[in-house]
């Protein structure tokens, strides 16, 4: 969101700004309140004591009166303390550009000799160091979610391999936080299993048995400091699983050092490209980050694979996100000239990115990529009108299973194996009525959504015995039963089936993240997250013209090349100018995105050029 403002934003007698734009960045969610303009004037209004509170100490000093006449970006950064005019809890961030004319008057003393150009030091005073970050856990994502009131929506669409995985990252966390999440999460975990390991230990829930929802917090933060401490995560640790057996790499090395040889380096992906600039064939992946920021996904990386060891490895999440939206994977595994680079350039790694390693990071994420499934699927809930319809369709593609997607503009909600899978979706969404399109269902499909009580309508023959009846029109046309035909809808069908069968095979087929991944976890998530994105952007650039489609999306900025620039502090994307930057930024789809997890929680910036 972007407010230019007017001559003399800033005049306090002693700083002048003449001309300037302000952009607000919020994160999370999809409303900016009941007054979005107000918040932009809140933070104009605040902007000159920000700038007097800065300068306050050069302002006190007599010097020369100082003019500069380049761009400056100044960045105020979320936390400083609140004053008059300020807006609350310190305000989003805010970014100020300042336009290449004649815009500020700052008395200064005159540098030395071997000092820096002034305009140097005027930037530098804003450029903040970059702090260290540390990623939040699982626990900072579940609080999250409480406070939104979406963990109880969010903990019922989760496998309890999934929901095992996080209890034992609360149990083996040291915070308020996680105890007080443990307490909210200790009643749903799966007591029945094929062995008392899976299962929370026992004493821990003897001590929290009986107890009323405020005593837990503190009960359970007493057993975690417990002598007990170690026994309880003992006990309650999974089963040797996939991500508990060493990879081909842990083994070689041990090899090695049998041998007497050095290990081999490990591969380092944190945050590999510090400075530098490189040029990419296809800003594409770089536009997904700014809509999956918008509903919150982007903050649930770190935090979920932070919750099974894996905080290290987000960059690999990144490139797999990027190759689902860049060249087509001929043969089903090789990439395009280039987009290696430009996955490695999007997940801030050096070139290239092992595809070994990607397959195996599949193998060990797995058991997060529920919640980020999760997270994005009641994203999409939360904006569904009821009104429109859901689409089903079912592939072959990525361990086969059915694909939900809102009809308007083409929105994944969510892949599951069979029917039973995406009944919670459809609850969430409003219970609205769904067209089954073309593509192998598995058996019972039908049977299982008649029996949920789901108004369908499809075109693919039923079995014998499926509960449909056929519908007078001109196509063969089946209704479930006791469904009240709707003429509008049957007459929507194919067009909504030609085009999710286009998303299919461009994401599904036709695009690979991890061909060598053994199972299709990874490539699944990543399609529904470049989905969403694609759809976004083409729902924000197109609807008032056209009918929105990801697919197009894909087509129309797959070949718009952009220089990517790291700092210390910020990964600068340049787009050249045209009507595809154009439209971009009118559509506000080129607003700063801050602390990207896989960047090292630096901002990812886009500029013109």
């Amino acid at each position: 969101m972007s407010a230019p403002t007017g001559p003399a934003v800033g005049g306090t007698g002693d700083i002048t700004v003449r001309r300037c734009t302000v952009t607000v960045v919020r994160r999370g969610g999809w409303s900016w309140g009941p007054d979005p303009r107000g918040l932009v004037r809140q933070v104009v209004d605040a902007l000159p004591e920000l700038l007097a509170d800065h300068f306050a100490e050069r302002l006190a000093e007599d010097g020369p009166d100082v003019e500069i006449t380049e761009p400056l970006t100044v960045t105020v950064r979320q936390g400083r303390p609140r004053g008059p005019g300020r807006p609350p809890g310190g305000g989003p961030p805010v970014e100020v550009h300042f336009a290449p004319v004649p815009v500020v008057a700052v008395p200064a003393e005159p540098p030395a000799d071997d000092a820096a150009s002034l305009q140097d030091a005027f930037a530098e005073s804003f450029a903040a160091e970059p702090e260290p970050r540390t990623v939040p856990g699982a626990a900072a994502l579940f609080a999250e979610l409480a406070e939104r009131g979406e963990l109880d929506a969010l903990l019922a669409l989760l496998p309890d391999e999934t929901l095992r995985t996080y209890l034992l990252a609360l149990l083996g966390a040291d915070d308020p936080a996680a105890a007080r999440l443990l307490a909210e999460l200790v009643g749903r975990a799966p007591v029945a299993g094929p062995a008392p390991a899976e299962a929370l230990p026992e004493r821990l829930r003897a001590a929290v048995a009986g107890l009323d929802a405020a005593d837990l917090p503190r009960v359970l933060a007493g057993f975690l400091a417990s002598a007990d401490r170690e026994e309880a995560l003992r006990l309650a640790r999974l089963p040797a699983g996939p991500r508990d057996q060493p990879d081909r790499a842990d083994r070689a090395d041990r090899a090695a050092g049998a041998a007497g040889e050095p290990p081999r380096a490990a591969e380092d992906t944190r945050g590999a490209r510090a400075t530098g600039e490189v040029r990419v064939r296809s800003v594409l992946p770089f536009l997904l980050a700014g809509p999956l920021a918008r509903i919150g996904y982007l903050d649930a990386i770190g935090p979920a694979l932070a919750g099974i060891e894996l905080a290290e490895d987000t960059p690999l999440f990144a490139a797999a996100l990027a190759y689902k939206v860049l060249g087509v994977t001929a043969r089903g595994w090789r990439r395009a000239e280039g987009d290696a680079e430009a996955a490695a350039a999007f997940a801030g790694l050096a070139p290239p990115v092992a595809e070994e390693r990607l397959a195996d990071f599949a193998r060990r994420v797995r058991p997060a990529l529920p919640v980020l499934d999760g997270v994005l699927a009641l994203s999409v809930g939360r904006g569904h009108d009821p009104a429109d319809p859901l689409l089903i369709t079912g592939t072959t593609h990525v361990d086969g299973g059915l694909l939900l997607v809102d009809a308007q503009g083409m929105f994944p909600v969510a892949w599951a194996a069979e029917a039973a899978g995406l009944l919670p979706h459809w609850q969430t969404c409003g219970r609205p009525p769904v067209l089954l399109c073309d593509g192998p269902l598995p058996p019972g499909t039908l049977r299982e959504l008649a029996a949920a009580g789901v108004p369908f309508l499809t075109g693919v023959r039923p079995l014998r015995g499926d509960p449909v009846v056929r519908l007078p029109w001109r196509t063969p046309l089946w209704a479930g039963a006791g469904t009240a035909p709707d003429t509008r809808l049957a007459a929507e069908l194919p067009d909504h089936a030609e085009r999710l069968a286009d998303l299919v095979t461009a994401l599904a087929t036709e695009r690979r993240a991890v061909p060598l991944a053994r199972d299709g976890g990874l490539e699944r998530t990543v399609t529904l997250a470049a989905g969403l994105g694609l759809a976004t952007i083409a729902w924000t650039l197109w609807r008032d013209r056209e009918t929105p489609d990801p697919t197009a999306a894909l087509v129309r900025f797959a070949d718009l090349e952009a220089t990517v620039r790291y700092e210390p502090g910020a990964v600068r994307v340049r787009v050249p100018r045209g009507r595809r930057h154009a439209d971009l930024l009118a559509g506000g789809l080129l607003a700063d995105v801050p602390d990207v997890a896989w960047l090292g929680g630096r901002t990812l910036t886009f500029s013109a050029g």
